[in-house]
């Protein structure tokens, strides 16, 4: 055998240790690049500003300018809407239904027949009565044609004559009973649901069915004493319903109380609401809306209005050495309407505020309202 010659043994190392080599190169230059991120920062910053072009003027915010808008005076509370006449169908006795004469949902009048309740005794008691009024009336008829031949006494013909209105008194007092086995429709209306059918026992008190007049519908609501001098009955009011969202129904004030509740500190209106159609329902929440007129006053967009705990407050745009600068205003506010706030004081109307992003802002730091520089370069 021959030794390896020491040139070929180097490049057998070589190969050998390529790998590593290359791995060692390739560290050193990520090393390197590292560092020159680094610095790169800090020598753009050292040029100054007017080398870079870096952000000038401070947080960008939007304008909004305090203006006059116009609010309605409005008492808003909330109520329970009623039928004009509502009632819980009943009976006064322990009786079985032998016929129910409504169906649910139907439009009865006043005085229709509703339910029959089982009156054997009643119709017996009214065939017995009728077989009294014919004895009677036999007994008048004979006794007068007596009496008027002067066969019989005229005394004889007066008590039949009692004797006949008697048995005819005690039919009307056995139709009379008979009749209240019929339970009648008190008033016209719409029948309810009803779980009754014939063979059913009722007992004093248990509701058949409901029947409600929702041709108008009547809402009872608290009004603060202190509206008491500005709502008359007669006056105009709105109610909205959760089932027809903004959808208004217009009506009137019917009735004011005349007793203030000593705990509450209001009076119990009552308001009507035409409902043709039935769209109102009794039992149905209602948003009663009564308008006291418009009045114009100082106003900003619920965006540029921030609140803490039981105050408001708004960023005032106003000039500083650098710029424009966010300065921090108490205000107080009023009613909210269509997306803005009222302003009752801190503010006048044509200041210029911060529109948006409050909650970004820090008092008197610089501010650059966005678009004013594209409007300052339009101009040029």
């Amino acid at each position: 055998m021959h030794a390896a010659s020491p040139d070929r043994e180097f490049r057998r190392v070589i190969k050998r240790h390529f790998f590593l080599v290359a791995a060692a190169i390739l560290l050193a230059l990520m090393v390197v690049a590292a560092v020159v991120k680094v610095a790169a920062p800090n020598d753009k910053s050292a040029q100054g500003p007017g080398a870079g072009g870096g952000r000038r003027g401070g947080q960008q915010v939007s304008e909004a300018v305090v203006a006059q808008r116009p609010f309605s005076d409005q008492i808003r509370v909330l109520g329970v809407a009623r039928g004009q006449r509502s009632v819980n169908v009943t009976s006064s006795t322990t009786e079985l239904i032998t016929r129910v004469l409504f169906t649910d949902g139907q439009l009865v009048s006043a005085g229709a027949p509703l339910v029959e309740l089982q009156a054997r005794e009643e119709d017996a008691a009214i065939i017995e009565a009728r077989a009294n009024v014919n004895q009677a009336q036999r007994e008048y008829d004979r006794y007068k044609a007596l009496a008027d031949r002067g066969v019989a006494p005229r005394v004889m013909l007066e008590q039949a004559e009692t004797g006949l209105e008697t048995a005819r008194a005690s039919l009307q007092a056995a139709q009379a009973r008979r009749g209240d086995r019929v339970i009648r429709a008190p008033f016209a209306g719409r029948m309810g649901l009803t779980t009754v059918t014939p063979g059913t026992l009722i007992n004093p008190g248990a509701v058949i069915a409901t029947l409600d007049d929702t041709s108008t519908i009547r809402v009872d609501f608290p009004l603060p004493e202190r509206y008491l001098n500005l709502l008359q009955p007669g006056a105009s009011i709105t109610a909205t319903a959760d089932a027809y969202g903004d959808a208004p129904f217009q009506g009137r004030i019917a009735l004011i109380d005349t007793r203030v509740n000593e705990a509450t500190r209001a009076a119990t209106a009552r308001a009507e609401f035409p409902n043709p159609g039935g769209r109102i329902r009794p039992g149905m929440l209602l948003r009663v809306v009564v308008q006291q007129g418009q009045r114009q006053t100082a106003a900003a967009p619920e965006s540029a209005v921030q609140y803490e705990g039981a105050g408001a407050f708004v960023y005032r745009i106003a000039p500083g050495q650098n710029g424009s600068t966010a300065q921090r205003v108490e205000v107080e506010t009023g009613a909210v309407e269509n997306g803005f706030v009222e302003i009752l004081s801190g503010v006048e109307p044509g200041e210029r505020i911060v529109g948006s992003g409050l909650n970004r802002i820090q008092p008197g730091a610089p501010v650059s309202v966005a678009g004013a520089q594209r409007k300052s370069g339009a101009a040029q």
